[in-house]
């Protein structure tokens, strides 16, 4: 699909546009059409052959003109002419957090900052600090985000790097001389970014596959051509370099290879003392007791060998998983989730209807879903005022009574404010089925203040969910000065559940503390934090992120059943 590609240039569109000052209505309207653009399920083109591109949201005749040039042509004029009046390295300038559009474009009209580099030599000169709506403490914040920056080059994050590499696995599994083909590297143990997309594909006649590999797309750079290895770079849906690399194999070496390029390398040293422990030697060609292969077809093949379970790449980090002798076999998996409890509709910033997100969480097969729309403090998710959340929850419940086969509960996501006070009184969350509290604003405090408004909103009976707990974006923003001790104490003593975010840029909680979580006896919640009806199948993620950290079903709450999930809800009220 192009959509990522089309959105991606309009947003790029509307960042120039505002670097030069124009007309702020324009602005929002590229901004729109990205939007809708971005989240829409269908190809563009296909749109584009029926004439229905203005059917998209934020879409209008001057957008669609600019989608189909961009179909035609491979290129929007107007993106080509505004990279053509500024400096290219302003677009990098966007991605250190902390500098929007108005900063960038100050930064470049009075210090002609027009690049990381000379970004850099400015702080390193003092001259951004004098500047109108710069001070030390801004000057600081743009250091940390150039070192941000720096940490997360090269890196993708996994469900744009996975998108590219299944459609990749598809157009090779076509090819004639492949018998097999799989994903590996850091993408297959779902690591939440991944630097590049390894291939194991089984064939006989490597160099032919090689060739066709190099080929497989006329933008792609040729970085290597071999005989039993092939690499190039592309661009993933959003833009961003890729490297991708296919090692080609023969079958009776197809497991240890696919073993030995998932990684990681950690996992990869363990098990290869364990094997040396057992008397076997362990490589990427096979097991071998001397120079006898014993083991190398399936993955399986070799820790059984071994005297061990076969694990889950999810799992392979080196953080005891081998120790544990466990075959992780319980695992939470996708087909576990029963509903989604943190779902946004056009009452707020969703881009869909309550009943479309109703009837698509019933396409999925969910026994519930959450409606859980913005409080009032965030005026630009176009939050929910205490009266106007009393009229979307009476239509909620009256949509609620409607639904065939789905249970619909009314709640929100309701601001943690940056005094530690909820965004709405008691007796208004009361009156609701399900409180997700969330931090916002105010990201920046320091330890201390950030963790209270936390465990504050968690000491509340009436708040169920702590959402996106570190407020993390991935390659964006750094996680909150959180004192996750603390929050997992607080968590496990008053059962408030802490999420794991789906949504693709986020997976909040992230890994590591989901398993430090689970050993604190927390309670998880997988949410997608969906805000369109194509965002619902952001769950893979979470669940992903969920198994890295060792979660089982019994970790997760909406593995439960609704009577089981509304008993909870029941005992945390009372």
């Amino acid at each position: 699909m192009i959509n990522h590609d089309v959105a991606r240039l309009f947003n790029q569109i509307a960042d120039l546009l505002e670097i030069k000052g124009e007309d702020p209505f324009r602005i929002n309207s590229y901004r729109k059409a990205a939007r809708g653009i971005d989240e829409w399920s269908e190809d563009l083109t296909s749109v584009a052959q029926r004439g229905e591109l203005q059917k998209i949201p934020g879409v209008g005749k001057g957008a669609a003109e600019r989608i189909t040039q961009y179909i035609d042509q491979g290129h929007i004029t107007i993106h080509r002419e505004l990279l053509d009046e500024m400096p290219v390295g302003l677009l990098e300038l966007l991605k250190v957090p902390a500098l929007g559009p108005k900063k960038v474009a100050l930064l470049y009209r009075k210090l002609d900052i027009h690049s990381t580099e000379t970004l850099a030599k400015a702080l390193d000169d003092g001259k951004i600090e004098s500047l109108p709506g710069f001070g030390a403490k801004s000057v600081e914040k743009i250091r940390d985000g150039l070192k941000f920056l720096e940490r997360s080059a090269g890196r993708n994050p996994l469900a744009l790097a996975i998108e590219t590499a299944e459609a990749l696995a598809d157009r090779i599994r076509q090819w004639p001389e492949v018998k097999k083909v799989e994903l590996a590297g850091s993408a297959r143990r779902a690591v939440e970014t991944v630097g590049d997309l390894d291939f194991v594909c089984e064939t006989d006649k490597g160099r032919k596959v090689v060739q066709r590999f190099t080929r497989i797309s006329d933008k792609a750079q040729v970085l290597a051509a071999g005989s039993t290895k092939g690499a190039i770079l592309i661009a993933d849906p959003h833009g961003h370099p890729l490297q991708v690399d296919l090692r080609v194999i023969e079958a009776e070496s197809f497991g240890a290879a696919l073993l030995y390029f998932t990684g990681s390398k950690a996992h990869n040293v363990r098990l290869r003392e364990w094997a040396i422990k057992k008397g076997f030697k362990l490589n990427e060609y096979g097991l071998f007791k001397g120079d006898r292969q014993v083991a190398g077809r399936t993955e399986a093949d070799i820790y059984k060998k071994l005297g061990l379970p076969w694990m889950p790449p999810e799992v392979r980090e080196d953080r005891g998983e081998i120790e544990a002798k466990s075959d992780f076999s319980d695992l939470v998996d996708l087909d576990d989730i029963r509903g989604d409890l943190h779902v946004h509709t056009d009452a707020s910033d969703g881009r869909n209807s309550l009943e479309e997100m109703i009837e698509a969480a019933r396409q999925r097969g969910y026994a519930y879903l959450g409606i859980t729309d913005h409080s009032q403090s965030s005026a630009i998710a176009n939050g929910l005022t205490p009266d106007r959340l009393e009229r979307h929850v009476e239509t909620i419940r009256a949509a609620a009574k409607k639904a065939k086969g789905i249970t619909v509960l009314a709640g929100t996501e309701c601001d943690i404010l940056a005094d530690g006070r909820l965004d709405y009184p008691d007796d208004v969350l009361a009156e609701l089925d399900i409180v997700t509290a969330s931090i916002h604003s105010a990201q920046g405090q320091d330890r201390d203040r950030i963790t209270k408004r936390t465990i504050d909103a968690m000491e509340n009976p009436h708040v169920d969910m702590i959402g996106h707990p570190s407020g993390r974006l991935l390659g964006k923003r750094e996680a909150m000065n959180l004192d996750w001790e603390k929050i997992f104490e607080t968590a496990a003593r008053t059962q408030t559940a802490l999420e794991v975010s789906a949504s693709w840029h986020r997976l909040d909680l992230k890994d590591v503390h989901v398993r430090q979580a689970i050993e604190a006896g927390c309670v998880l919640v997988i949410n997608t934090d969906a805000h369109a009806i194509t965002n619902l199948d952001q769950m893979r993620w979470g669940v992903l992120t969920a198994r890295r950290g060792w979660a089982k079903p019994e970790n997760i709450l909406n593995t439960r059943t609704i009577a089981k999930l509304r008993a909870w809800l029941g005992k945390r009220s009372s």
